[in-house]
């Protein structure tokens, strides 16, 4: 956050820059408030370029194992451009690599969801799939295991056989 706040900055600096060259180079012809206008509109570009970015360069840094699951796009009315074109400023991938069996339960599968945000933490999230009926259950509320495996006290989520948390869990 700390440097895109700098790069806007700079940003700004370098578009003012700019058009007091071009001013300088035409003889003083342009109006005084071109440069804090230019500074201005750098700032809102770069301020844009990096809201447009974000998910591309965080999901380039992602390890191969990690699936990404659901994207959240955003609308808003102050910035007027996101409803013609939104950006993703939150997701969720599974850790395929976390995926983990009970012998005694073979049909359901551990596994770790993390939810990744624009100007927000990490959170992981453990998850339980029932590759067999279709459902999950968070184990963030209380859960427990049985001595013969099975989980107890889950609440549990019917879903689609094309639910994408599912789907990344049970097709490892």
């Amino acid at each position: 956050m700390f440097l895109e706040l700098i790069g806007t900055i700079f940003a700004g600096i370098a578009f003012a820059g700019v058009v007091m060259v071009v001013n300088k180079l035409t003889g003083g012809r342009l109006p005084r408030w071109a440069a804090p206008v230019a500074a201005g509109l750098g700032m809102i570009t770069m301020t844009i370029v990096s809201e447009y970015s974000w998910y591309d360069r965080t999901t380039e840094t992602l390890p191969d194992e990690m699936k990404i699951v659901q994207e959240v796009e955003s609308r808003a009315f102050y910035r007027p451009w996101t409803y013609a074109v939104p950006f993703v400023n939150r997701f969720a991938a599974i850790d395929t690599a976390s995926v983990r069996t009970n012998e005694q339960v073979p049909e359901q599968r551990l596994v770790d969801l993390y939810f990744f945000g624009r100007w927000a933490p990490i959170s992981k999230l453990p998850v339980a799939v029932d590759c067999a009926t279709n459902s999950r259950a968070s184990l963030a509320d209380g859960a427990e295991f049985g001595d013969d495996g099975q989980l107890l006290n889950a609440d549990w989520l019917t879903v689609t056989v094309d639910d994408p948390i599912v789907e990344a869990t049970c097709g490892v």
